[in-house]
């Protein structure tokens, strides 16, 4: 069973959102609540697989973030937010989310995406990672073009095999492991091992930030 916390200020949202999770029978809700301060000491006191983060929140979901991620690893934190505010996707992965989910996700399409979380994936919400990349990447050759990139990072982009630059295309365009592996046409194991020896190459945290130092090799690459 995949235990669930949410974190949300909105009753309503929340008893859907407890719904939804409740025709899969692989989720148990462990818990609901509506501040900051109760997700964190919640987190701490349950230890949730997954914690469902709403930004917008009395004491700010994103405040506690860095936090919970260092005192319950084991939780994999999953922003669900109406914010498209590149700032606070940054700001999210940056301090540990795993996931950064735009509200208005459909119900099964949620659900499985938190089973690849709770697997060990990133996810951001396509469309979201699509243009911030695209303005990281932009901001990135608006300067000095490929000598943007440093030395080193551009030889380990370098080093990417040809299967490998294949798959950090999807990732760069927010596909999940599931996903590529139905694109090119292997399995999705095949296309885990592949992201562990990418990330490996790349020196990379995780996936977000493999998917933007390919986006700015990329974009640099068609400066020269």
């Amino acid at each position: 069973m995949i235990s669930i916390l949410i974190a949300d200020d909105h009753p309503i949202f929340r008893q859907g959102l407890a719904l939804t999770l409740k025709e899969a029978e692989d989720f148990k809700l462990c818990g609901e609540v509506g501040t900051a301060e109760d997700a964190y000491r919640s987190t701490i006191e349950l230890k949730p697989d997954l914690l469902l983060l709403d930004l917008s929140m009395p004491g700010g979901g994103q405040s506690v973030i860095e936090q919970i991620v260092r005192e319950a690893p084991d939780t994999h934190v999953v922003v669900l937010t109406a914010s498209e505010d590149s700032v606070d996707l940054s700001a999210a992965i940056s301090a540990g989310a795993s996931g950064y989910i735009v509200k208005g996700v459909g119900g099964r399409s949620l659900i499985n995406i938190l089973r690849d979380i709770r697997d060990g994936q990133h996810y951001i919400t396509p469309s979201l990672a699509t243009r911030v990349l695209g303005e990281l990447a932009q901001g990135s050759t608006n300067g000095d073009g490929n000598d943007s990139l440093a030395n080193a990072q551009r030889q380990r982009l370098e080093a990417l095999t040809p299967r490998e630059r294949e798959i950090m295309a999807l990732v760069a365009t927010g596909c999940s492991n599931r996903r590529i592996a139905e694109e090119i046409g292997i399995q999705e194991k095949t296309v885990k091992h592949h992201m562990t020896r990418i990330l490996a190459k790349l020196k990379a945290a995780n996936r977000t930030e493999a998917a933007m130092q390919f986006r700015d090799y990329e974009e640099a690459m068609e400066e020269t």
